[in-house]
Parts: structure tokens; C-alpha cells; sequence
């Protein structure tokens, strides 16, 4: 996959903390460094979630994989577990606050003018 991004050093670190975390299925091989770097993905580029490349999988099931991990508090728990690593801490992710669309930010939109102009 031309898009990873873990490297293989970071991915052990990363993929120990999970095994160890009680209720979070690793599934198969690849299957867990996939859904990662799909987070990733997202959080570097601030794209919608529909517009996640085919390669990391369909974006419904990791969108829905990401935001129960966030009530489930995983993503603390991951930040609290690497915040002092300086080898991880740029993956840290804080869940609750992620990229809006700038039309999202709350600008007011111009009005046209509606007056004619001879």
C-alpha cells in the first residue's frame, strides 16, 4: 500500500498498546494498521470521510469503528499511553476535535446586492 504511513517501529508500539487494551479487536494482520493509517489519512488532510481513498477500506465502517472508539475514550487512552513518546506523538489524535469544512466555520455568507446599479 503506497499511502501507509506507520512505520514498521511505530506500528509495534502502537499495535502492543492495542493487544494489551481490553475490548479492542485487532482483527486480522493488516487489518488494524489499515483502519490507523485510514484515521490518519483523514486527520492530515481534514477530507470528509466520504472522500477516504477506496485502498483503506469503505469509509462507513471506519467512520463508525472511529467515533466508538471516541465514546469508548480509546483515543485518550492511546494520547495519555504516548504523550510522552516522541516517536508516537505526532499520530496523537484528540477525537473531539477534528477539522471542519470551511464552510462550517460559521462565516457569514455574502448577500448579493440587490440594488441595481444604472
Amino acid at each position: 500500500m503506497g499511502t501507509r504511513k506507520l512505520s514498521n517501529a511505530k506500528w509495534k508500539k502502537l499495535k502492543a498498546f492495542f493487544e494489551e487494551y481490553e475490548g479492542v479487536y485487532t482483527g486480522k494482520k493488516d487489518d488494524l494498521r489499515q483502519f490507523l493509517d485510514a484515521v490518519l489519512w483523514i486527520m492530515r488532510t481534514g477530507s470528509p470521510w466520504r472522500d477516504l481513498p477506496e485502498e483503506y477500506g469503505q469509509w462507513n465502517s471506519i467512520y463508525k469503528r472511529f467515533t466508538r472508539w471516541r465514546d469508548r475514550g480509546i483515543w485518550e487512552a492511546l494520547f495519555e499511553a504516548f504523550r510522552d513518546d516522541p516517536d508516537v506523538e505526532y499520530l496523537m489524535v484528540d477525537s473531539t476535535v477534528v477539522r471542519a469544512h470551511p464552510g462550517a466555520a460559521g462565516a457569514s455568507k455574502k448577500k448579493a446586492d440587490k440594488t441595481r446599479k444604472p
